[in-house]
């Protein structure tokens, strides 16, 4: 929210610079940024109806009635609001508000767009929903998006480039398959939700760690580091085969299943295994490693 606030011009820098499309900022007052700007809460205003907020900024504007008008019709059938002008802000569902402030941000046609946590007040379930309609719309509109959110799925659904923020610095940047596969450090592999990130000693093809030894891709860094075990590289075994482990929670997610391990030896592990294979909670199983699902990190400091 902080790095919005200062592209928009709402706060200052204490250092750096601001360039939008290669023009340096500094000293252009807000309005003249040319930017668009969607709130976590929406902040639409509850006294005007749905076209006159669509409408707000493009009025601020001096566009003249009949063009606002075609303006407002054409947004509200891009977010899927057809014939709403005149509908009361407090009648529509989280997910119908959402649309609203949408159109509104793009309503003066803004070079940038930026949305501040946009799903975040939306259930699960409409929020994944938005997500895949929000970039088809970005993708038909050509409209460059900063969107700032703390879910990664959410982030990774939507983005072209992916930049993964720590303590106000750069932790990672790439493409959103680009740091998925290759996540650029431990910080970076727990933000993305990975949970089996271990100390571990690199010697050739094996990693030593708490778990024993964990077969890791041929070439990986050697030495003192860290390693990621994604959960689909858990593989879950008889008893006898490998680390024995109890089960624990088992998290259902569609056909496929999250299971917490605790093992004899080490901290506890996640895997992931389809809805017919997935053990009871309490049963003893065997775990083998995957060396293809295994990512070897700089060390932890």
């Amino acid at each position: 929210s902080t790095l919005l606030r200062v592209v928009a011009g709402l706060q200052r820098t204490d250092g750096g610079r601001v360039l939008l499309d290669g023009a340096d900022q500094a000293g252009v007052p807000v309005h003249r940024r040319g930017l668009g700007l969607m709130f976590q809460d929406h902040q639409l205003f509850p006294h005007r109806d749905v076209g006159a907020n669509v409408a707000f900024g493009l009025r601020m504007r001096g566009v003249s009635r009949r063009d606002q008008e075609r303006r407002v019709g054409e947004l509200l059938d891009l977010v899927g609001l057809p014939g709403a002008q005149r509908r009361a802000v407090a009648a529509l569902s989280g997910g119908e508000q959402q649309r609203v402030a949408l159109a509104r941000a793009l309503a003066p046609r803004p070079k940038l767009l930026m949305l501040d946590e946009p799903l975040g007040q939306l259930d699960r379930g409409l929020r994944e929903r938005l997500v895949a309609e929000l970039r088809t719309l970005f993708g038909r509109l050509g409209t460059t998006v900063l969107a700032v959110t703390h879910d990664q799925g959410e982030a990774f659904a939507l983005a072209d480039r992916v930049v993964v923020m720590r303590d106000g610095h750069i932790a990672q940047t790439g493409t959103p398959t680009e740091v998925w596969q290759r996540p650029a450090s431990a910080f970076v592999a727990r933000f993305l939700g990975f949970d089996n990130v271990v100390a571990a000693t690199v010697d050739g093809a094996v990693a030593d760690t708490a778990w024993g030894g964990v077969p890791v891709p041929e070439g990986s860094p050697q030495g003192e580091r860290a390693l990621l075990v994604r959960p689909a590289g858990v593989r879950i075994g008889a008893p006898e085969e490998g680390l024995r482990c109890a089960v624990g929670a088992r998290t259902f997610r569609g056909d496929r299943v999250a299971v917490r391990l605790t093992p004899q030896r080490g901290p506890v592990l996640e895997a992931e295994c389809a809805l017919r294979d997935v053990p009871g909670e309490g049963e003893t199983v065997g775990i083998r490693f995957d060396a293809a699902e295994c990512v070897v990190l700089p060390a932890e400091r």
